[in-house]
């Protein structure tokens, strides 16, 4: 057709008031079908005049229209923007709108084609999409679903579409001022199919993770459903069973990051849901321990809950887990436990509960893991677990292994956060101790010079646990920590930091702090002396922050007394 010339008669042909009108249209739609021929149509003027006929009340005309434009917009830019231009879009809206009541079957049939018309004319474009958004589609179509909830072909176009515009994050508070979960929740529960479950949970996905829908999710029962698909699946060995599974716990871990809904299904740690996720740790099935670890972790986001579910026992839940993972070492499994044992241990009243539970030496059996994301969990739990507690600083820092290994991670420039832990842990070790026997455990392990190099670290919080430690150092064991002091350059580090007018208050104390206690080492003394610091720190003493200004004069007198 398009060799024979015909496509330039075809504008001519579509009269609004001609009776071959829907007949041209359906050639059009047809020949659209063929990828090659959707930019030859948008070159023969076609546009214009189909989006006038959307303006006509014959439905098989509005039928036909709608067909040709979806089919022209199909993956095609040039079909997109000229359908723009002709503010195509805009009429079909308003179209889905006005017949949006109606459930004739031939109306249902209309309304299809103009939901497909605008995806087509929106997927994979962000612009076209947050046009339709501020043209109030997202309203239209939850109703639409509503009404027609009986009508596969659709529901489909309209969950396509959703699926599609809940992409984008200013479609989210458009949905959460619909009933959009109520609807899909009642939607799910009426499907059998694996397909059409699938399909739901493509649109939940991204909606779930709005913390108003992810409320409203939970109090239109979604969750009741989703661990309904559990039971029916977990021990199904059909991909498509497994890939339920996969996606209703996920989905369930994913609704418990809000703070609303988790607090809403942990129900003072007797909700139902709570115990059945419960249940899942112990499963023998890898993504319910996964997904069952990955809720603890996420319903211990406050003291409250994290004080109770000590209380009733989830930490052996979760030991006996992480033991079975030595073996197996599942690196997913490994790193949800961690986190959740990690967040457990933030209350100070259940940071002894869970030593005597025997925690630090499940953590430090996955020592030897290499993978960074288990490393990074592992070194966050044992910090947060000796944090105020002397005792067991003192049995972590005088372990040799866990110290060599720490000083190994200190070096993991590929991996940022391994890095900063360990250096963090480190220090912690130190700070919580506060013994010789572990500073020489340090010193002799190589520790010390990362800790220099932490003090000079872009965190203020991180250059202050290092200061501490690193006074500490020079308080308890001068003389065996004097050779790495010197080689780190540690003396020119605190001479930067108390030069640099950024340094925030407690850095320059510490620091200060730190050259009193060097002072008695006779070469850390004369690099004091030849690099002046009497003169930094006397013009601390005129320092805002008391402090401060009260520990210039300290260090002044100190400094004057050994020169």
């Amino acid at each position: 057709m398009q060799e024979m010339g015909i496509l330039p008669l075809l504008p001519n042909l579509l009269n609004p008031q001609s009776s071959c009108t829907p007949k041209v249209a359906n050639i059009i739609a047809e020949m659209a079908k063929n990828e090659f021929m959707r930019s030859p149509c948008v070159e023969a003027g076609l546009i214009p005049p189909l989006v006038q006929l959307l303006n006509s009340t014959d439905q098989e005309v509005l039928l036909q229209t709608g067909r040709a434009l979806g089919n022209i917009c199909y993956d095609s830019h040039e079909g997109r923007n000229a359908v723009d231009l002709a503010g195509g879009a805009q009429i079909v809206a308003e179209h889905i709108k006005s017949l949006s009541q109606n459930t004739n079957p031939e109306n249902a049939r209309l309304l299809t084609v103009f939901c497909g018309m605008l995806m087509n004319y929106s997927n994979d474009n962000d612009t076209l999409q947050a046009q339709l958004i501020n043209m109030g589609v997202i309203p239209t179509l939850v109703k639409l679903l509503g009404i027609h909830s009986d009508n596969t072909a659709l529901t489909e176009m309209c969950l396509i579409a959703f699926g599609n515009l809940a992409e984008l994050e200013s479609s989210k508070e458009q949905f959460a001022s619909t009933n959009i979960a109520e609807e899909l929740v009642r939607l799910f529960q009426k499907q059998t199919e694996h397909e059409k479950k699938e399909m739901i949970f493509e649109v939940l996905a991204p909606l779930a993770e709005n913390d108003v829908i992810k409320l409203q999710l939970v109090e239109a029962g979604l969750v009741e459903c989703l661990l309904e698909v559990v039971g029916q699946t977990v021990d199904g060995e059909r991909e498509e069973d497994i890939a339920q599974l996969k996606t209703a716990s996920d989905l369930m871990v994913l609704l418990l990051l809000g703070d609303e809904s988790m607090q809403k299904l942990f129900e003072g740690g007797k909700g139902s849901v709570f115990q059945r996720v419960l249940s899942w740790i112990p499963s023998h099935n890898h993504q319910l321990q996964l997904a069952g670890a990955l809720a603890i972790a996420n319903f211990a986001r406050n003291d409250g809950n994290c004080i109770h579910m000590v209380d009733t026992g989830i930490v052996q839940k979760l030991l006996d887990l992480l033991d079975r993972h030595v073996e197996e070492g599942n690196v997913t499994v490994q790193h949800a436990a961690l986190s959740a044992l990690r967040n457990l241990a933030i209350p100070v009243v259940n940071k002894s509960k869970m030593l005597s539970a025997g925690v630090a030496d499940v953590v430090l059996k996955f020592l030897q893991s290499e993978m960074p994301p288990v490393q990074f969990k592992l070194l966050g739990t044992l910090r947060m677990l000796i944090d105020t507690q002397a005792e067991a600083a003192e049995q972590l820092g005088t372990n040799g292994k866990l110290v060599e290994r720490l000083v190994e991670w200190c070096e993991a420039k590929d991996h940022a956060g391994v890095m900063g832990e360990s250096n963090r842990l480190l220090s912690a070790l130190i700070r919580h101790s506060k013994s010789k026997e572990v500073v020489r455990t340090v010193i002799q392990k190589g520790g010390v010079k990362h800790l220099v190099t932490m003090a000079t670290s872009e965190h203020m919080i991180m250059q202050n646990e290092a200061l501490v430690a690193l006074g500490l150092i020079a308080a308890l064991d001068l003389v065996a920590a004097e050779k790495d002091f010197v080689g780190s350059s540690l003396v020119s580090v605190l001479h930067k930091l108390l030069s640099d007018e950024r340094s925030a208050p407690e850095i320059k104390y510490n620091s200060m702090i730190l050259i009193c206690a060097v002072m008695g080492s006779e070469p850390l003394s004369k690099e004091v002396q030849s690099l002046a610091f009497i003169d930094v720190v006397s013009k601390l003493r005129a320092h805002e922050n008391k402090t401060v200004s009260h520990q210039a004069s300290l260090t002044e007198q100190r400094l004057t007394a050994q020169s």
